[in-house]
């Protein structure tokens, strides 16, 4: 039964999705209630994402130990492929914050994507489609967390990317939604290529692709070590990581309620989730660990900074997911899978809040720029409320759910620097340690910085009337508000008898207190700021580093420069090439041979006596010839 149920768990959305794809658009200029492909889309997905997440539900209370079921698909030599399912305590976990999420998402977007407050009024002429891809996104992420085969893994992988790229595109009126999805497309196509190699790698080393039998197999040191190196080029690039984080910032450009898909429970997320899935193999691979702990501490600081300088309110979150995704590969590079895997469902549930609610923001005061917003904490109280518990966990705000997960990433860089006792090299652990505290700093900045120019001060816009969302898009937001608070108490009673138990209460009484001093630091720092003048933007005090954040040290511009126009030269001289060279002598050969027949032909119709003449001259010339030879043989 468990199996059947995994099995059903990315089945029931998929259903939905392909079904929704059978619908037509919606009739342009239609109004919600005269559009019944939209009803019928709304009724699909959600049905799909309520499904999904009831299953996902009765696995959490079923699954005890791992469970996995498995049948031979394709037999090519010996090098097995199989179709099933590998089930455990955290599978079950990651596909009810997947569900949550989803449904989450579904609902928001039925208020979301209309054209105007009201019932009566024209709605988004796409919305079937728009509604079946974020059923068959949840799908394939969902096969991701389930599968246990890497073909099946990889299967759901690839889905993701492709439906990231019509989700970011979906609003076709705006000029850099096309740009944004084909960005997202092709940079994580480039890790997926190393994703791929590390997987037949791995295949073929353990001849066979079950993720059981590759976890099992003996594999050599330097077989290990590539391919967990080629992994981890998919990773960074489905989970925004140095050097392939570029694409998660654009991808804002794609409707909001699918900002919060992609960067609280599905794309993202993979990334992580698929390490901690193969964590034995990285285990025994510290090179590959080392790897990742520097591409996390980057990360980390990275996003952090490149957050403390943004105006546009989605960007400052795309950011904080850079480096938020940055603290859990840290926690996987020292040697703490769990301390990751729990971070990322508080995480999602967070991130998630925080989006939607700034969904509402922007829905009530068209704009995302924070300078022209302020005030809003008087005219959207559920909204500001919801607001300041997501920057809250963010920050790592105890007793909030965020200051558990990342506390706990803390502790375990600390413990893996001062004793290193794992595979991780001891320098590693001490960079993510490092990293870490000081992006407590920087996030509880940023968090605070958002706050105070959103909801605090005076109103910039004098000409709107801002407002609480509609209840479509506020019960989502109040019902995620209730994990980003409380997530991180559920594991608390069962971790304080542990440590209690260990004797370890007073040492990590004392480490859980750091990050909570510099998160304060970090708060009171932008308080200060703003207090001194109201009216102006915390981040001037960055002075002439604040282009430089906002740009993300402008390593877009690096990558524009290294990659995208060197590789776009080329094509373009390949494709000169082409017409010039190979295509100029095809057709040189075919003029030559069009002319050359023309000549022919012009003979071939010559008057009678002039042919006759000819032929009689040719006649005596193979005479002639015939003669000559005879007599030189003689």
């Amino acid at each position: 039964m468990t199996g059947l149920l995994g099995a059903a768990l990315p089945a029931v959305p998929l259903v939905a999705g392909l079904a929704g794809l059978l619908l037509p658009p919606s009739p342009k200029g239609a109004t919600t209630g005269e559009d019944r492909a939209r009803r019928v889309a709304i009724a699909l997905g959600v049905a799909g994402a309520v499904g999904a997440l009831l299953i996902a539900v009765l696995l959490l209370a079923r699954v005890g130990d791992p469970v996995e079921t498995s049948t031979t698909w394709i037999d090519l030599g010996g090098l097995r492929v199989t179709l099933g399912v590998r089930l455990d305590g955290a599978a079950a976990l990651v596909a009810v914050a997947v569900a949550a999420v989803a449904l989450a998402v579904q609902v928001y977007s039925t208020a979301y994507l209309r054209r105007g407050p009201h019932d009566d009024v024209e709605v988004d002429h796409r919305y079937p489609p728009y509604a079946a891809q974020i059923s068959l996104f949840t799908a394939a992420m969902l096969v991701v967390v389930v599968a246990g085969d890497l073909i099946m893994l990889l299967v759901g992988w690839e889905v993701m990317g492709l439906c990231s790229y019509l989700l970011i595109a979906h609003d076709r009126r705006l000029p850099e939604a096309p740009a944004a999805a084909m960005k997202a497309f092709l940079v994580t196509r480039v890790g997926d290529v190393g994703f791929l190699l590390g997987i037949a790698l791995l295949g073929v080393s353990a001849g066979s692709f079950s993720i059981a039998d590759v976890l099992a197999h003996d594999h050599s040191a330097g077989t290990l070590t590539a391919a967990c190196l080629l992994l981890l080029a998919g990773v960074a690039g489905k989970s925004a990581q140095f050097p392939l984080h570029t694409w998660l910032p654009d991808a804002m450009a794609g409707p909001t309620p699918i900002s919060a898909l992609i960067h609280a429970a599905t794309m993202v997320a993979a990334g992580v989730y698929a390490v901690t899935r193969l964590w034995p193999l990285f285990a025994a691979a510290p090179t590959a660990l080392a790897v990742l702990g520097v591409m996390a501490s980057i990360t980390l600081l990275l996003g952090a900074f490149a957050a403390t300088a943004q105006d546009d309110l989605k960007r400052v979150l795309a950011w904080s997911t850079v480096s938020q995704i940055g603290y859990m590969t840290g926690a996987l590079a020292v040697g703490a899978p769990a301390a990751a895997l729990f971070h990322l469902l508080t995480h999602a549930a967070f991130k998630a809040l925080l989006f939607l609610a700034a969904g509402a923001v922007i829905h009530a005061v068209g704009t995302t720029l924070m300078s022209r917003m302020g005030g809003l904490r008087r005219d959207m109280p559920v909204t500001f409320w919801c607001t300041v518990i997501g920057l809250g966990a963010l920050a790592g705000v105890p007793p909030l759910s965020g200051f558990w997960s990342k506390d706990g990433i803390v502790s375990a860089a600390g413990a893996a620097a001062l004793e290193p006792l794992g595979p991780t090299p001891a320098w590693v652990a001490w960079l993510v340690w490092l990293s870490a505290l000081l992006g407590v700093v920087v996030t509880a900045w940023y968090a605070t910085r958002l706050l105070l120019r959103t909801f605090f001060g005076t109103n910039r816009i004098p000409l709107a009337h801002p407002h609480d969302p509609p209840a479509a898009m506020r019960w989502p937001i109040v019902l995620l508000a209730v994990p980003a608070a409380l997530l991180g108490l559920l594991g608390f009673s069962s971790w304080l008898v542990e440590r209690l138990a260990a004797g370890e209460l007073v040492h990590l009484a004392v480490s859980g207190l750091l990050p909570v001093v510099l998160a304060g630091l970090g708060a009171g720092l932008a308080w200060t700021g703003w207090r001194r003048d109201p009216a102006a933007d915390p981040a001037r005090a960055l002075g002439p580093l604040r282009p430089v954040f906002a740009s993300a040290f402008r390593l877009d511009d690096v990558q524009q420069a290294v990659v995208v126009r060197p590789a776009a030269d080329l094509a373009w001289a390949a494709q000169v090439g082409d017409e010039m060279v190979v295509g100029g002598v095809v057709k040189g050969v075919g003029r030559g041979t069009v002319g050359l027949g023309g000549v022919l032909a012009a003979l071939h119709r010559a008057a009678l006596p002039r042919a006759a003449a000819a032929v009689l001259a040719g006649a005596l010339l193979v005479g002639l010839a015939a003669v000559l030879l005879i007599g030189g043989a003689a």
